[in-house]
């Protein structure tokens, strides 16, 4: 899975986070691997020109899936460490819902036995329970 991060000039150490992020990511959504193609996140310190406050630092993470829509998240927190980890799993939660609901979906589509010639006349010739 692809991980690309961006983020703003208030935030620093982006190399590390970078390689953090993208070690992080993997890990958490190593299940969704053949599902999710990119994973984008976007790093923001919402108020950096003032002073710092409660949950001040947002993290927006996007992930792209192969002929599907992308899901997006938001979450803050008090510092980066934080908000990405909120998103995180935030992100996670998307997934499981996204792609669980598709399956379901997927799953409707199927033809039962219930269809099927050959089952039917078999179960036509059975004798009748008593």
């Amino acid at each position: 899975m692809k991980v690309q991060v961006n983020a703003s000039n208030a935030i620093h150490n982006k190399e590390a986070l970078e390689t953090w992020a993208n070690e992080f990511l993997n890990e958490r959504l190593s299940r969704f691997v053949q599902d999710v193609t990119s994973i984008e996140a976007q790093l923001t310190d919402e108020n950096h020109a003032t002073k710092g406050g409660d949950a001040d630092k947002r993290c927006m993470l996007e992930a792209r899936m192969a002929g599907r829509a992308p899901l997006a998240v938001t979450a803050f927190g008090a510092d980066q460490n934080l908000a990405f980890r909120a998103a995180t799993e935030k992100l996670e939660h998307a997934l499981d819902h996204a792609i669980g609901k598709l399956d379901r979906r997927e799953h409707r589509v199927r033809d039962t036995i219930r269809k099927d010639p050959e089952m039917v006349d078999a179960i036509a010739t059975l004798p009748p329970q008593s």
